[in-house]
């Protein structure tokens, strides 16, 4: 495939430039951009969770983490207690200590959850984020949010000439992966197999699955505000059709398997 895409750029600088010096020139940086774009396509599953772990080790070194002991920590550890892997990944929890409202999983099944969404939800609420969450794991939604991220972003160049190591990132490319990882955006297409999945998941660790339903609700009922939660409510829901759709879905679905909704608390 290599040798291919390198015949093609040359059939092209011919063609067009004559063969000149600044056709040379030009067509050096061609055969440079070609090869850069055939090495980042080869990315590996390796060298991805060491971009991950990078990235999720710098974002717990640079965020307010909560110690064990901690009231959020203590809640937290409860309500995730025997959840231990999705999919084969294993999971590992952290509350953030930010005023800002979101949560997010990221691909090698680390979740951070932020205390001031802990504030706004129940527990019940809060799990069905949880589930959703890591049904963009298991459906491999955020690992791919994050390579794309790799292959068009800032670092694409870096990743390309490391002849198959991970480059070394600088503090700022950290940071530019970890907003990545917070602030991945998903197709509704993708929201609908998180949503599908996530219940699965709930399900399967024995938690209640209306609470994805209450969970949207809530988030739902915040739309239209600003402040902090606007940012992860936009990243949650594209549209209101939309929204309401997904949680009639999940309803009907919950309703359907004999799952009794639980009281507000």
């Amino acid at each position: 495939m290599f040798r291919k895409l390198l015949t093609s750029v040359l059939l092209l600088a011919c063609l067009f430039t004559g063969g000149s010096a600044y056709a040379q020139f030009n067509l050096k940086k061609a055969v440079s951009s070609a090869a850069k774009a055939v090495q980042a396509f080869t990315l590996t599953d390796a060298q991805m969770a060491a971009y991950v772990k990078e990235s999720v080790d710098w974002m717990d070194a640079n965020n307010p983490v909560l110690p064990a002991d901690n009231p959020y920590v203590v809640r937290l550890t409860a309500l995730t207690e025997g959840i231990t892997n999705a999919d084969g990944i294993p999971l590992n929890f952290k509350v953030y200590d930010v005023v800002d409202v979101n949560a997010f999983a990221c691909p090698d099944g680390s979740v951070r959850v932020f205390s001031s969404l802990m504030d706004i939800m129940d527990d019940d609420q809060l799990m069905g984020v949880i589930g959703h969450e890591i049904g963009h794991v298991m459906k491999h939604h955020s690992k791919n949010a994050f390579k794309n991220e790799l292959l068009t972003g800032a670092l694409k160049d870096a990743i390309a000439s490391t002849g198959g190591k991970a480059a070394a990132l600088t503090e700022s490319q950290l940071g530019t992966l970890s907003t990545a990882l917070i602030n991945a955006k998903y197709s509704q297409k993708q929201e609908k197999e998180a949503d599908d999945c996530g219940y699965d998941f709930l399900v399967a660790n024995g938690r209640n699955p209306w609470g994805m339903v209450m969970a949207f609700e809530k988030l739902q009922s915040l739309e239209g505000g600003s402040g902090s939660s606007s940012n992860f409510i936009a990243k949650m829901f594209s549209s209101h059709p939309e929204t309401k759709d997904r949680i009639k879905k999940m309803s009907e679905r919950a309703s359907k398997d004999g799952y009794e909704r639980p009281a507000a608390e």
